[in-house]
């Protein structure tokens, strides 16, 4: 594992690099599997073939702060879910508001994983 802010190798149990001081997983600069150099909007290691994971790619692009609102205000009838292409989910979302009224326990669950940086967008999914 290597520093992708320095490139420096370091151990998997750390969680800053020692030469920099960046916090595991951030950084764009170098490749975490081989600590190559990336040019800047790289999506693949061209050293040794890795996809390079970039900024916001979990929101499906769209702004953290912004998907953290829509959760909170219109979270219960699955609207953040719609905005990242989640069409299923926003639909079983509305469901389940209506009929049970558990949608604003989902939509509390998906805000806290916005903001703890976990919510992953299954890019298969995106319609």
């Amino acid at each position: 594992m290597y520093c992708k802010n320095c490139g420096e190798p370091m151990h998997e149990n750390q969680a800053i690099c020692i030469k920099c001081g960046v916090k595991v997983g951030k950084g764009t600069n170098f490749c975490a599997n081989c600590g190559a150099s990336l040019p800047s909007g790289a999506d693949v290691c061209m050293n040794c073939g890795v996809a390079v994971k970039k900024p916001g790619s979990d929101l499906a692009g769209q702004d953290k702060i912004v998907m953290i609102l829509v959760c909170l205000f219109l979270g219960g009838l699955g609207i953040h879910n719609f905005i990242m292409g989640e069409t299923k989910k926003g639909i079983f979302k509305i469901i389940m508001s209506f009929c049970c009224g558990i949608g604003e326990i989902l939509a509390l669950i998906d805000l806290v994983r916005i903001a703890m940086d976990t919510y992953v967008v299954n890019p298969e999914k995106l319609i």
